[in-house]
């Protein structure tokens, strides 16, 4: 059976339909154009005359009669001088004008992809601060977050940068393993690959989180202001210490909040354990403290690695030795323990004879050992002395003695160090992308941020004696002999060496132990 036609108004309606659509609304947008002054000026007379009878219902009874008698005195002085109504009309037009313009309305709350980020930050953490025998609980599944997040603030791609929370008060949060929870979930929840930072407020019950910004990695190794036994560690947060020293970077001078660590007959933590990684910089860190220990002391390193870390300090002024063998390392630390006691009694000795000490027992003696384990390894297949025993004596005595041990080793030979280096080193330096059960089993106590896996060199955290734990970026102090060190960084090691003994101005300083050139680490002798 044929289908018979529709018919026509049937068929072309929808057409004409949607073209008369089109062109009213063409029409309605020109006329809005053109009567767009006139819209922006009627919706500012509107404000204004609003605002007016705001001023008007505000002002007391008493004082009505005299405004308007004000008013209009005014509106008769406008109206008798050249030119007043047309001055008075053009300046309540403009000011009409200028109240209607189009605003861009000002965002007072999160968006909703923000909105649906705190949604599901409030629903991950509603086991771990309710209980059900709460009545009123701040946390519940379905409830308000705004209660429980009073302040937020995002970055530009969506991600939180600061979050205050406020928990119930029966929260453990005097327990560093329900604070260590709520702080693992918080950095999951929020985006890894950036460090925050927690400050809890035990007595308010609320947490602050917020995203620290990368410590600077333009400080390169220079002279930096400081008092002899002071020694600049690297630099940390500015609100982390309450000093600044002036440092030379790529923009030109600026202030760094550094990490200083003392030492001396006064101090409390007059030796240093740094830990890390390979690569992780407690070469280059060990090489700063050298090139600073130079300027008021002498320096003895025993390098256990025997790479030719310190090969720019052979021979130069102040520098005792630089051993990297077995037999080498035996003689210099047994050197140096005898050297201490010798500075003990030479100092008694004086003391009791109400003089002050020797010049030579004040002069501070550094003795720096880079990865003191492979040593160990050696002397036990040769059938000789730990080298790491002869260092209980300065570790013991060093600080009246003016002797500093400065000793660097990797995480995997941590458990390879004696009891008399863990003990005496108060003051302790991770460095790398360490865990965090790695930092707290070295610095003793856990850090307020949390570690990133991907770090540059020199990058960690330090902590002297029961002082808080701080970031750290330890300055740039690459090896000069490399050839892969930047030119910049090569020149400013080379200018703070002290001079060699082929540099004619510099002094005939006879060192107690002649210095060694590098060699190898010592391989056992066969029987």
């Amino acid at each position: 059976m044929a289908r018979r036609p529709l018919p026509r108004i049937l068929s072309s309606g929808s057409a004409q339909i949607t073209r008369s659509r089109e062109i009213a609304r063409t029409a309605a947008d020109s006329a809005t154009d053109v009567l767009h002054p006139l819209i922006t000026v009627s919706r500012g007379l509107r404000k204004l005359a609003a605002k007016g009878r705001q001023k008007w219902a505000g002002t007391p009874k008493e004082r009505r009669g005299p405004t308007l008698f004000l008013v209009a005195a005014c509106v008769l002085v406008v109206a008798l001088i050249p030119y007043g109504p047309l001055v008075a009309l053009i300046t309540v037009m403009a000011a009409a004008a200028w109240q209607g313009r189009a605003r861009t309305p000002v965002r007072t709350g999160p968006n909703e992809a923000e909105t649906a980020r705190l949604r599901a930050l409030y629903e991950a953490l509603v086991p771990y601060f309710s209980v059900p025998e709460d009545p009123a609980p701040l946390f519940a599944h379905g409830g308000e977050w705004g209660k429980a997040f009073s302040e937020y603030e995002f970055d530009g791609n969506g991600r939180l940068t600061r979050l205050r929370v406020t928990y119930p008060a029966y929260f453990t949060d005097g327990e560093a393993t329900a604070r260590a929870r709520i702080e693992q979930l918080l950095h999951a929840k929020s985006g890894r690959g950036r460090e925050y930072l927690f400050t809890w407020d035990e007595e308010g019950n609320e947490l602050v989180m917020s995203v620290l910004p990368a410590l600077s990695t333009g400080i390169a190794a220079q002279r930096f202001v400081t008092v002899p036994g002071e020694t600049v560690l690297g630099f940390t947060d500015a609100d982390a210490v309450q000093r600044t020293v002036p440092v030379v970077t790529g923009d030109g001078t600026v202030q760094a909040p550094p990490v200083v660590w003392r030492t001396g007959p006064r101090s409390t933590e007059p030796h240093l354990l740094a830990v890390g990684e390979p690569g992780s910089g407690t070469t280059t860190l060990l090489r700063s403290i050298a090139l600073q220990a130079l300027q008021h002391g002498d320096v003895l390193i025993v390098e256990g690695s025997g790479t030719g870390e310190y090969a720019c300090l052979v021979g130069r002024a102040g520098v005792l030795a630089v051993e990297c063998g077995l037999a080498g390392a035996l003689s210099s630390l047994e050197w140096a323990a005898h050297e201490t006691e010798r500075r003990l009694i030479a100092a008694n000795r004086a003391r009791q004879a109400g003089q002050p000490a020797p010049e030579d027992t004040r002069r501070p003696l550094w003795i720096l050992v880079d990865r003191p384990s492979v040593f160990g390894h050696l002397a036990a297949a040769d059938g000789h002395m730990d080298p790491q025993e002869l260092l209980s004596v300065p570790l013991r005595h060093g600080r009246a003695a003016q002797v500093t041990v400065v000793v660097a080793e990797q995480f995997d030979s941590v458990d390879a160090l004696t009891e008399a280096v863990r003990t005496h080193t108060r003051a302790r330096v991770v460095l790398g992308g360490a865990g965090v059960d790695d930092i707290r089993s070295v610095l003793g106590e856990t850090p307020r941020t949390t570690p990133v896996s991907d770090v540059p060199a020199g990058r960690g955290y330090a902590r002297l004696g029961n002082g808080p734990v701080l970031r750290l970026q330890v300055p740039a102090t690459p090896d000069p002999f490399d050839d892969a060190t930047a030119e910049a960084h090569r020149q400013a090691v080379l200018a703070l060496l002290p001079p060699g003994p082929d540099t004619p101005e510099a002094p005939p300083a006879p060192p107690v132990i002649p210095a060694k050139p590098l060699c190898p680490p010592t391989v056992p002798a066969e029987p």
